[in-house]
């Protein structure tokens, strides 16, 4: 956290440092300040592993994209087509995540694709129940979620 802080930070000094505060130009000053706060990694204990973490995120962010259009199109098209192909049900997935924090970024990041709805956690939070539009395939969606989950838990580690 304190990496992108000193990002953004950084971003913002170089908008006031060059007068124009417009977004692209904060986007590039974060861009720089991210190349310097690699550059200073290795002196400074609390960017450790911060650098390895924005890749990440742009990796989830287009992973996330690209399961999220998937979804919407297998919705629409059933939507769309008069003989409904869906086979709806609940299905329970047993969680990797273990934090408040980590359980409801995958909870929402499920209820986020649409054909998928997160009901409930378990009292023990170890599995979380989902409502599916399409169980065709049970192992096919669990397969799918589970690397959800887990492309989810990296942004953490």
């Amino acid at each position: 956290m304190t990496g992108a802080i000193w990002n953004l930070l950084l971003g913002l000094a170089w908008v006031l440092l060059s007068g124009d505060f417009s977004g692209l130009n904060l986007l590039v000053g974060m861009v720089f300040g991210y190349i310097a706060l690699v550059l200073i990694e290795p002196q400074v204990s609390a960017l450790k592993g911060y650098p390895a973490r924005i890749p990440r995120i742009i990796g989830f962010l287009g992973f996330f994209l690209k399961e999220l259009v998937q979804a919407n199109l297998r919705v629409a098209f059933d939507i769309v087509t008069p003989p409904w192909h869906m086979q709806p049900g609940v299905i329970a997935m047993p969680l990797s995540a273990r934090t408040e924090m980590e359980i409801t970024m995958v909870a929402n990041l499920i209820s986020l694709t649409p054909g998928t709805l997160s009901l409930d956690v378990s009292d023990d939070r170890k599995v979380l129940y989902i409502h599916a539009m399409f169980l065709d395939d049970e192992e096919e969606l669990r397969r799918n979620l589970k690397e959800m989950e887990h492309r989810a838990l990296e942004l953490f580690r």
